[in-house]
């Protein structure tokens, strides 16, 4: 029949089911002319191979290749006339590296890299010997108070209360606290450390007493308070300490060596309105008023519920900024104010601070900063490093003596604060479920860490989901997780700045090295959780650490994680591995060491290897990439699945890292090269194109290109975004199907994918553009028909009979090229 009365006959064949069998073509001059199109079927025109391969399921498609080399060359002859059955490594062609189970969605992967592309601020910081450090104009103290025995009591200068009048922003609530304040004398404000608490209490004790405002001293609690230790018609600023205002339970129970200099300090009470109540009746005798500052949390959520408690919201950082570059400017000409705000504005500048949106006292350095740039007094580089130092002195803050006392249950509070940190800085921008759970892991990895024979527990009903993040300058809100194949609503966590994240984990990682040990054991477990939104991120975030100190990260992180049996754990250190190799100074050690595993005994090294080398970056290049797992596959047996498994795949994520061009030239070689090894790589890279979604395929560089096209597999996002390759792809894509090993499984792949596009319009238009370049042969004609009849007639899961016709007719499109 010639091809254009084949055409006509094949009108109605998805619901006639006149699929033409191969076995037609037997042996003749169609299989010969077919074997000699083929690169790779150079040689043997009718092995005795091809009888085994009948009574395999291929003999319905590809009972024409009796010629392919690497059959020829896999034959293993006995003298019995019969071939030996060979482990048939396609098999289990559409499984992934994780046996079966899905790499993740793409998105998780590009989140993760964006946490990290912001990297640590130089670090200036002087430690003085009391333990005390200074940063910008603010003074930290990391160690013990020294003598609590003594109550002091200082006075605010009255320059200090005269420079506030003239810069501070009066905040929403500032008249209601006021009125409370003169009602009841006492007043609680509930805030952030540099939300702008204390220079509103300040104006507030300002303006009731004229000006007579005093500092208490804050090693004591407010049930300590004596009549003595008030002024006559004075205000009075108490900022309590985190473990002044503990629920029941959470005192301290055992003292030690680390419980301060004095070691005299009695457990603190709970701070409740009892105490407030005696508090605000000592002040009114003295006919003088009191501001008591408590931290965001589970106590002031519940000061917020009394009498006493107001929350005090940080006023808008731009009048902030405005108010005090009008006081630092005062003075220079009239155009010197918008310029200092135009500078403040500028995107570098922006970028270098990396806070959505600074805090009273950071608007304040900055600030100073501006005024200062105005004058000629720093040039535009001395401001970017000012100004990236802003998240690293945020860092440095919250972590800066975090276990003081250095004995359990006392530091757990401040332990549980500093692992949700990490965990937001690790997990920014996914779901808070996934950070609030890692970071519970992460707090008993440090409790055990301080205080190994104590058992450190959880609490139940601790901080508020609504205010844990406040403690991390983090916020809640709605997000998506992708997982792959579908994305799900999430209430996540992120951070109020993209350099917080580099930033946290910089200052635990080089400022803190006793903290390496259990956030490497956290990070190790994670790596091991089989849900991908946990491993890509922890994985990546080792990555990160790896290059910051290669030569303990290695060890301790990546090692570990290549050793085992579980895939995941060693996908999660190829992913490692790759991101370290990021730093151009650490790739060279990343390259040697792939390099060893590769030809290691150990299979699990070698396999970790060859999954690294699908992120391009171990290698510097994609044909780096194909060269080190070229060289791995040659030295392989045809049918080793534990090579050409996660080397297949990771040709197949090559083909999505934006560079398939180098990647397709390759692919023909290895073809042409004869050896069935390879030839067995190349044809399962084709199957991963047709069967995996793109997003599965995430690596460690940004591709857009393939973004709407994340849920299509491969080939579909390859032809609808480079339509050029699309012969080369089908060249690929025949030869894959008309090889008798690799055919059942690529046909298999096949029909899933026309499955897909018969329910994506768009995918469809792309197949059925591409269908008739498969279709060049009658054999191959045949093939697809017969493919189609069978989906049609699937009693499960019929294909649609308007999207088979248009394949159909695609099909025999191909006849008339």
């Amino acid at each position: 029949m010639s091809d254009q009365d084949e055409a006509g006959a094949g009108a109605d064949a998805p619901d006639s089911g006149h699929a033409r069998d191969d076995r037609g073509d037997g042996g003749g001059r169609g299989d010969r002319a077919d074997a000699r199109d083929r690169g790779g079927d150079r040689g043997d025109r009718g092995g005795r191979g091809d009888r085994n391969d009948r009574n395999d399921r291929s003999d319905r498609n590809d009972r024409g290749d009796r010629g392919d080399r690497g059959d020829r060359d896999g034959e293993r002859g006995d003298g019995s006339g019969e071939q030996p059955r060979e482990p048939n490594v396609f098999a289990a062609a559409d499984r992934g590296p994780l046996a079966g189970g899905d790499t993740g969605g793409a998105a998780t992967a590009r989140r993760a890299l964006r946490t990290w592309a912001s990297g640590a601020g130089d670090r200036h910081t002087s430690v003085q010997g009391d333990g005390t450090f200074f940063e910008g104009n603010q003074f930290f103290s990391v160690y013990g108070f020294g003598d609590a025995s003594r109550f002091v009591r200082g006075p605010v200068p009255p320059e200090t209360l005269a420079h506030l009048a003239q810069v501070y922003c009066e905040i929403a609530g500032y008249q209601r606290m006021k009125e409370r304040l003169r009602d009841s004398r006492v007043l609680v404000l509930c805030g952030e450390p540099g939300s702008g608490r204390k220079a509103t209490a300040l104006a507030l004790l300002d303006e009731v007493t004229g000006g007579k405002v005093f500092r208490l001293d804050p090693r004591h609690g407010v049930d300590e308070i004596t009549g003595e230790a008030l002024q006559e018609g004075g205000g009075h600023l108490m900022e309590l300490l985190t473990e002044d205002v503990r629920g029941e339970g959470e005192s301290r129970a055992r003292s030690g060596p680390g419980d301060g200099a004095g070691g005299a300090r009695r457990p603190a009470a709970r701070l409740s309105e009892l105490h407030l109540d005696r508090f605000g009746e000592l002040l009114r005798s003295r006919d003088a008023y009191g501001i008591v500052l408590v931290e965001s949390g589970e106590p002031a959520d519940r000061l917020l519920r009394g009498r006493y408690g107001m929350y005090c919201a940080p006023p808008p950082a731009d009048e902030v900024l405005r108010r005090h570059l009008r006081e630092r400017l005062r003075g220079e000409p009239a155009e010197a104010l918008g310029a200092a705000r135009a500078l403040a504005a500028r995107p570098d500048v922006v970028r270098a601070l990396g806070l959505e949106e600074l805090r009273p006292r950071e608007a304040a350095r900055l600030a100073d900063h501006l005024a200062r740039h105005w004058r000629g007094e720093m040039t535009d580089d001395q401001l970017l490093a000012e100004c990236a130092g802003f998240v690293a002195a945020q860092a440095r803050e919250w972590f800066a003596g975090a276990d003081r006392p250095g004995v359990l249950p006392e530091a757990l509070p401040a332990l549980n604060a500093g692992a949700f940190r990490i965990a937001v800085a690790v997990f920014d921008g996914s779901a808070y479920s996934l950070a609030a759970e890692a970071a519970e892991l992460l707090a008993w990895e440090l409790a055990v860490t301080l205080d190994p024979e104590q058992a450190p527990g959880r609490r139940l009903f601790g901080a508020h989901a609504e205010h844990r993040p406040m403690r991390a300058r983090a916020v809640l809100e709605d997000g998506e997780l992708d997982l792959g194949p579908a994305k799900v609503p999430v209430r996540a966590v992120r951070f109020r700045g993209e350099a917080l994240a580099a930033a946290v984990l910089g200052e635990i990682w080089h400022g803190y090295h006793n903290v390496r040990g259990p956030v490497a054991r956290w990070l190790r477990a994670l790596c091991d959780d089989p849900r991908a939104e946990v491993w890509v991120r922890a994985s990546v975030a080792a990555g990160v650490l790896c290059s910051w100190d290669w030569i303990h990260g290695f060890r301790e992180l990546i090692v570990p994680l290549a050793v085992t049996d579980a895939p995941v754990t060693r996908l999660a250190a190829a992913t490692a591995l790759a991101e370290s190799a990021r730093d151009p100074r650490i790739r060279p050690a990343v390259a040697s060491v792939l390099k060893d595993w590769a030809v290691s005994d150990d299979p699990t090294l070698v396999g970790t290897a060859l999954l690294a080398h699908g992120f391009v970056l171990a290698a510097g290049d994609v044909p780096g990439s194909l060269d080190a797992l070229a060289r791995v596959v040659r030295t392989c047996e045809p049918t080793d699945g534990d090579v050409l498994a996660p080397a297949s795949f990771s040709v197949t994520r090559l083909l999505a890292s934006g560079e398939p061009e180098p990647v397709l030239r390759r692919l023909h070689q290895w073809l042409e090269d004869g050896r069935i090894n390879l030839a067995n790589l190349v044809h399962l890279a084709v199957i991963g194109a047709l069967g995996t979604r793109t997003t599965h395929l995430w690596g460690l560089r940004e591709v857009p290109e393939l973004d709407e096209h994340a849920a299509r597999p491969l080939l579909v996002a390859l032809l609808a975004t480079r339509p050029a390759l699309a012969p080369v792809l089908a060249r690929l894509l025949r030869h894959t199907l008309a090889t008798a090993r690799s055919g059942e499984a690529a046909l298999e792949a096949l029909g899933g994918l026309l499955r897909r596009a018969a329910k994506d319009p768009e995918a469809l238009g792309h197949v059925c553009a591409f269908l008739p370049r498969l279709a060049v042969e009658r054999r191959d004609r045949d093939r697809l028909r017969g493919l189609l009849n069978e989906l049609v007639r699937d009693r499960d899961r019929p294909l649609d009979r308007s999207a088979a016709r248009r394949m159909w007719d695609a099909v025999t499109e191909g006849a008339n090229r």
